[in-house]
Order: C-alpha cells, then sequence, then structure tokens
C-alpha cells in the first residue's frame, strides 16, 4: 500500500515543484504558462494530501482514540498544519503557501514507511519460510502397496505415505520401512543429515535424502511440529518485552516534547515578529523531525530479526521475556536426566581383563545378551550399535534367574550378570577388575561381568550416558561467567560422579518431583538469575518457576508449554547460543534506542531555527529526509544482527 501511494504521489509531486514559483525562483527556470497554471501546485498538493497522506490521517486518529499519541499524530499535525495554511495562503490569507513542501514531505514520508514496511517483512521472512518447507501434495499408499497423489492438507493421521529419494516430507510420522538420510537443517539447525531407519521419527518439511522411505503419519496440518513451530515464532514476534514498552513510553513522551517544541517554536517566532510563512516551516519541521518513527521501529524490527534467528538455529523463542532475561542470567539449572543425559543405559567404562580388547568383550558381552529384553541387555547392544561394532551370533540362550544369562558365542560358553552372579558361583576375581566393580558401585553405576567359565573377562559400568556434548555446553557457559547447577531424583553417588565428568558448580541430589521448585527458589533468595533446562512433565513447575524456563524439544507438551524457550535440537551447547543471542539482541535494542532518541537532541533545535542567524536553516522536506534516514539507519543496524555469530 504505501509502495503504491508513493509512486502516485511521486507523479503528482513532479508538476506540484515545477509550477512553485520559489523552485522557480531559486533555480531560475520558468513554467509553462497558460490558464490557471498558478492553481496546479494547490491542486496537486490538495490532492496529495487527502491521497497521500490519509494514511496518516486515519493512523492518528486511532492513535488518538486509543489515548496513545504516537508517530502518526505528529506526521498528520505536520501535514494538516502545513495544509490548513497553505490552503489559506492560496485563498488569499498574507503569507506564502507551502504546497511544494507539504508534497514532498508527504512523498518522503511514505518512502519511509514503505522501507519500514519491507524491513519488517524480511525480518519475518524465516517464517513465510518456514511455510514453504511443506510440500502441495503427498504420495498416500493405498491397498495393495498402490500409491495415489493427494493433496498434503488431505492426510490424516494413521495415513501411510510414500517418501521419495529428494521429496520434502508432508507429515509427521513414524519409518515403516526403509533407510536414508534426511536434511533437517531448517527445522532443527542440525548441519549434517541424520541417519533414518525404521522406528525412526521424521518431521514434516525435511527433506529425504537418497532412500525411499515408507512413512505412518503421526501429525497432519495444524498437528505437525512445524506448524507448532510457526504457531510459536508468530507468538513470540508479537509478544511485548521489557525492552519494548521502555521504547512505547519514550515514543509517547517524544510524542509530547515534540507538541511542545512546536508551540514553543511558533510562540518564539510569532513575538519575534517574523512571518508566517517562516514561522509555520519551522513548526512544520519540528514536529517531522521530531517524529518517533525511528523510535517505534527501533525494538519490532530487532524482535522480529532475533526470533527468527533463534528459529532458524534451533532456538524457539515462546515468550520474547524469557529471551530479554538470558542476558543477566547467573545460574543455569539442569534437570540431569534426558537434559545432560542420554536417558537411557550405556556401557559408560569398561576394564578388562588382561589380555582382552574392550571391543572384543564389548560384543561379546552383547551377543550373549542379544534375545534378552532387560535394561542391561538394551545397554549393551546400543552400545554396540554406537561404536559400530560386529555383533557376533549366539546360541543356546538362558535367563539365570536372579542372576544374568548364558550363551554360547563361536563356540566359548559365556555368562554375563552382575555381583550375584559371582557369589553364587564363588567365582575369584581379579584385583584390578575387583577394585573397577567397587569403584563404579561407589558411584552409582551397575557392575556387570562377562564370564568364561570361572575367569572374569571384563567389567562393565553401565549408567544413563552423559550427552556427548554436555560438557562442552558447561565449559562454555563458565567461560560467559555462569554458575551451572544440576538437580536430579538420582542418589548423591551418581549425581557426584555425573557432576565430577562434567565440572558442575552445584549438585542437588535424591530431589523429589514436587521439590524441584523450592531448589529453584533458594537460588533465587540468594540474588541469583536462574534458568532451568528440563525434558520432562515434574520439570514445568520448575520451568515455570525460574527466571527462564528452558524446555527440550524432545520431552513432553506439558514440559515445552511452560519454558520461555524450546531447544528443538535437545542439545544442552544451545543454552549459550540463547545467552548469546539475548546479549546480541539487547545490544541492537540499546543502539537503536539511543540512535531513535538521541538525534532529536540536535535535530529539533535546528528544525526550530536556532541556527538562522548561521544560515543554517532545515526545510520540511530536508526534516523528513532526516527523520526518514535516521528510520533506514535503525532498519540497517537491526539487520545487522543477523551477523552475529551464535
Amino acid at each position: 500500500m504505501f509502495k503504491r501511494r508513493f509512486f502516485i504521489v511521486l507523479v503528482l509531486t513532479i508538476p506540484t515543484l515545477i509550477w512553485s514559483d520559489m523552485l522557480q525562483q531559486w533555480f531560475g527556470f520558468a513554467a509553462p504558462e497558460f490558464s490557471g497554471a498558478q492553481h496546479i501546485p494547490a491542486i496537486f498538493g490538495t490532492l496529495i494530501f487527502f491521497y497521500g497522506g490519509w494514511v496518516f490521517l486515519q493512523g492518528a486518529w486511532r492513535e488518538l482514540s486509543s489515548r496513545q499519541p504516537g508517530m502518526m499524530t505528529l506526521i498528520a499535525l505536520a501535514i494538516t498544519v502545513a495544509f490548513v495554511f497553505s490552503a489559506a495562503t492560496t485563498l488569499g490569507w498574507e503569507g506564502t503557501s507551502l504546497w511544494w513542501e507539504l508534497s514532498t514531505l508527504v512523498l518522503i514520508m511514505l518512502l519511509g514507511h514503505w522501507i519500514e514496511m519491507r524491513s519488517i517483512s524480511q525480518a519475518q521472512g524465516a517464517l513465510q519460510e518456514l511455510a514453504k518447507l511443506l510440500p502441495d501434495t503427498a504420495l498416500r499408499i493405498t491397498e495393495g502397496d498402490q500409491t495415489e497423489e493427494v493433496r498434503a492438507d488431505q492426510l490424516r493421521s494413521g495415513d501411510r505415505i510414500l517418501i521419495r529419494p529428494g521429496s520434502s516430507i508432508p507429515a509427521d510420522g513414524v519409518i515403516e520401512s526403509g533407510n536414508s538420510s534426511v536434511n533437517e537443517a531448517l527445522i532443527t539447525g542440525e548441519s549434517r543429515p541424520v541417519k533414518k531407519s525404521e522406528g525412526e521419527e521424521v518431521i514434516a518439511g525435511t527433506t529425504n535424502g537418497e532412500g525411499s522411505l515408507r512413512v505412518k503419519v503421526t501429525g497432519a496440518g495444524e498437528e505437525t511440529a512445524l506448524a507448532g513451530m510457526m504457531k510459536l515464532v508468530e507468538e513470540a514476534q508479537e509478544s511485548r518485552s521489557g525492552t519494548q514498552s521502555l521504547a512505547d513510553r519514550a515514543a509517547f513522551y517524544l510524542t509530547l516534547v515534540a507538541i511542545a517544541a512546536g508551540l514553543i517554536t511558533l510562540t518564539s517566532w510569532w513575538l519575534l515578529g517574523a512571518e508566517w510563512d517562516f514561522t509555520i516551516s519551522r513548526v512544520v519541521t519540528v514536529l517531522v523531525i521530531a517524529c518517533p518513527h525511528a523510535l517505534g521501529l527501533a525494538i519490532p524490527l530487532v524482535v522480529a530479526i532475533s526470533t527468527t534467528i533463534g528459529a532458524g538455529n534451533g532456538l524457539l523463542v515462546r515468550d520474547r521475556t524469557g529471551l530479554d532475561e538470558a542476558r543477566n542470567l547467573t545460574v543455569v539449572m539442569f534437570d540431569k536426566t534426558g537434559t545432560l543425559t542420554l536417558g537411557e543405559h550405556r556401557v559408560v567404562a569398561t576394564q578388562a581383563a588382561e589380555g582382552e580388547s574392550e571391543d572384543d568383550v564389548l560384543r561379546l558381552a552383547a551377543a550373549v545378551e542379544r534375545d534378552s529384553e532387560h535394561p542391561i541387555a538394551q545397554a549393551l547392544l546400543k552400545s554396540v550399535e554406537e561404536r559400530d561394532l560386529e555383533l557376533p551370533q549366539a546360541k543356546d540362550f538362558k535367563a539365570i534367574a536372579g542372576q544374568g544369562v548364558r550363551a554360547t558365542v563361536n563356540g566359548r560358553e559365556l555368562q554375563v550378570g552382575g555381583p550375584a552372579l559371582l557369589e553364587d558361583q564363588a567365582i575369584d576375581v581379579p584385583d584390578k577388575l575387583k577394585q573397577a566393580g567397587e569403584r563404579f558401585g561407589e558411584e552409582g553405576q551397575a557392575a556387570i561381568y562377562l564370564l568364561e567359565g570361572d575367569r572374569v573377562l571384563c567389567v562393565f559400568a553401565i549408567a544413563d550416558a552423559i550427552r556427548p556434548e554436555s560438557r562442552e555446553a558447561i565449559d562454555t557457559l563458565h567461560e560467559m561467567g555462569i554458575e551451572v547447577a544440576m538437580m536430579t531424583g538420582d542418589s548423591q553417588a551418581v549425581a557426584d560422579s555425573v557432576a565430577k565428568e562434567l565440572g558442575i558448580d552445584t549438585v542437588f541430589a535424591q530431589v523429589l518431583p514436587d521439590k524441584k521448585t523450592e531448589k529453584i527458589k533458594e537460588l533465587q533468595s540468594q540474588g541469583k538469575r536462574v534458568a532451568m533446562v528440563g525434558d520432562g512433565v515434574n520439570d514445568a513447575p520448575a520451568l515455570a518457576t525460574a527466571d527462564i524456563g528452558i524446555a527440550i524439544g524432545a520431552g513432553t507438551d506439558v514440559a515445552v508449554e511452560a519454558g520461555h524457550v524450546v531447544l528443538v535440537r535437545s542439545d544442552p551447547r544451545d543454552v549459550a547460543r540463547i545467552v548469546t543471542l539475548s546479549r546480541a539482541t539487547y545490544r541492537k535494542m540499546i543502539q537503536n534506542l539511543w540512535w531513535a532518541a538521541g538525534y532529536n537532541i540536535v535535530a529539533i533545535p535546528l528544525a526550530a531555527g536556532v541556527l538562522v542567524w548561521a544560515g543554517v536553516l532545515l526545510s520540511p522536506a530536508v526534516g523528513a529526509i532526516l527523520m526518514s534516514a535516521s528510520t533506514v539507519i535503525v532498519a540497517i543496524n537491526a539487520q545487522l544482527l543477523r551477523r552475529a555469530s551464535i
């Protein structure tokens, strides 16, 4: 709308300038003369006022109706004063009309608003790009393993779809068959393709790689993770922060200052006996140059950019307050299970007997446990899978009640079990392995032994595995000067073991779910600003109590709803990135606020004509250019936030 009006007003302004007596005198040219030519500035200036200026008059009416005078009020007041005075002089009032000033003022204001709207639209472009990720159609599998092409919005939970290599995934789902790698960069921020196989989840809007997948739909349309992301980003861009409230108050008071400055300018030049056209020009210039346009753009544009940057990097801001407060954090409290750890058991340490390699004993133990459903068996098998080891075949599997399991692997009679197995068979454990088993137990880990006959081949430590990224996450927070705490319902021994390995400063162990909020309040009572990072239902109250609640995206919906920020990738390193983004965003906001409000200290006196004695005189059009320039500077500075490394 601003773009269209700008070009139409541009066409109307040209004859207004050509037939302006003042411009003809300044530039020494004569416009073509014909009957009624002297009325061209008035006719075209009036058209410009009502057509180009109508949007500002409407905006002023809305501001005044809500008792919040602001930028539209000042613009409307400036162009109305210029129009009324020009109309009066054209009809016989003594003075020189301001038609060309009025025309160029409206033209430049339309240009400034067009640039502003374009900047905001570009800032919100990431949200539009998210919407484009979903394909228009999908291949739904019918009876007989045939496919039919349907619109993506026709998919429902339970449908089976075919995802061909290179195509976008139209809905959330679980892979029923097929292997591939999926590019999830625009959803999770993960730069490398993620390997996917049967039983694993895929996300709508991601791109399939080289393999063909058959997927059972679990969420389509508004139920997809992508739709949820778009909703969160949109809500965050619309949410208000403390800094936004400060900008609004500053804009309100600047409006009052501008009106007061206009009245003082009018009164002063009237008392000094200046001509009315000069006095009105000064008033109009003051009103225009003091317009808090840049101030109104300073915060919303940074908000739009920062939330889209966050979304593109796997950080979903649900509440702007959370992102604002992240820069002031002094403590980050992590829930242990599922946050710093995987929430799944793995082999976290191995002590092998003399002459045995760790990989070999792990392969043998996992092969023995292959047919078992016990969590220990799953821990061994997952560890083998993650180390990409080949699993040998086992036969004659048998579970030993309360002790462990046995099987034959490559002709070797092997057993896997805990201390009870050793006691029952009165096995003599070598000192090195015995000490390792005792150490594992002291650290709250399960000690599991692999036996061949009466010989102990190794002892494994089975525990909730620490995420590979956790150490780097905590080191980064320490570098930022932020203390790290951990809270868990596990025993003190388990908690201390994890804390020692990761370098955590403060540990709260054996914390019941309903006591987690008390630990948060305990830290807050010490004057600390606390962020809580968690993923479970029992973390939701603590997330809500903390100054910032950071929910792991792979966690429950309850936890996600309670958090200010959601980590899509479930990567604890992203906590530091939130702080970095918060600090960079705040710097841009403050820079913009200082520029948007600060330049008026110099601009308003110049507009009022305090240096007219020195030959420095700003016309309304020049004032509009300076005001628009400040808006453009604020917009450019906000766009530079995109260069911030998070």
